[in-house]
């Protein structure tokens, strides 16, 4: 009887360990959907304006597309790395700017959560908080942060999706020309679809004062919408990649060794008047891990 009530036991939970195997499978799966060439069109309204200032100005309507190539950096079972590239210029001349990039790791515990005015705070959840989550970490095209939050890939009624909402600094398109805001708080959807994927966007644009409660001015909707073409039309970035890669792998494992200190973070917007983007572009593709250290420890305080 003893023998009989444990092999009971053993039959009730082995479909539920099986389960959670073929959920973490069918994440990565999802995950890696995002790579390959797309055509990108990227769209920002603003829908609501919440500003006391009369003289407030609504950002105008953006609509922009290019061609973009998601490159597969790192694959393993509790880590995946995806680099951007954008492919802009004519096709028989075409230029490669290093875009964004997303690192997505399963049931991880450590962040660094904006605040405003690029300061990152250090923040560490339970296991429990985060069991079976993947985080979504994006970094700017410097590697330097941009925003983290975790959450679970759901898939029902047909649809694969990712969602969080988490602080992140003023996107390029805005913060080079506003200053009446300083922090947005993005609800980010990542939903696979039959012809590639979409980031659906639903921003807030938030002043963040130290002792006050968070003022919104104003509300956004973002639909990036990524539609898969073949793969050959971005072979100049996935040849850029194959030339510069080892270069950029220098600048993670960097960044890498000032995360792991798990402490809070400031960075400096400009040094020698340039953004950290310009001083690690003009870098040689070969430069060494003491020339790209020392430019970025420049920039963190």
């Amino acid at each position: 009887m003893k023998y009989n009530h444990i092999k009971i036991l053993t039959i009730c939970f082995l479909p539920a360990i099986m389960f959670a195997q073929t959920k973490k499978q069918k994440d990565q799966a999802a995950i890696k959907n995002l790579c390959g060439c797309y055509e990108v069109s990227f769209n920002f309204s603003e829908t609501f304006s919440y500003s006391e200032d009369e003289n407030y100005v609504p950002s105008e309507e953006k609509h922009d597309k290019a061609t973009e190539w998601v490159q597969l950096v790192t694959d393993r079972q509790n880590k995946i790395v995806l680099q951007h590239l954008l492919i802009v210029g004519p096709p028989t001349k075409p230029t490669i700017i290093k875009h964004w990039r997303q690192d997505w790791l399963f049931e991880n515990t450590d962040f660094h959560m904006y605040n405003g005015n690029n300061h990152w705070k250090y923040k560490s959840l339970s296991k429990d908080a985060v069991r079976g989550q993947w985080t979504q970490k994006v970094y700017q095209v410097d590697d330097s942060p941009r925003y983290q939050g975790s959450a679970t890939w759901v898939y029902i009624d047909g649809k694969s999706y990712w969602e969080n909402t988490t602080e992140a600094p003023l996107p390029r398109r805005e913060y080079s020309i506003r200053n009446d805001y300083n922090l947005t708080v993005r609800n980010n959807r990542h939903e696979i679809t039959k012809d590639g994927w979409i980031h659906d966007q639903d921003n807030k644009k938030v002043i963040r004062k130290d002792g006050a409660q968070d003022q919104v001015i104003a509300e956004e909707k973002g639909y990036n919408l990524y539609k898969r073409v073949a793969d050959n039309r971005c072979k100049a970035a996935q040849q850029w990649w194959e030339e510069n890669h080892k270069m950029w792998d220098k600048v993670r494992n960097h960044w890498s060794r000032i995360f792991r200190k798990k402490q809070d973070l400031n960075l400096a917007g400009m040094v020698a008047e340039k953004p950290l983007y310009r001083q690690l572009f003009a870098l040689d593709k070969g430069a060494n891990k003491r020339e790209i250290n020392k430019v970025i420890d420049a920039y963190v305080r």
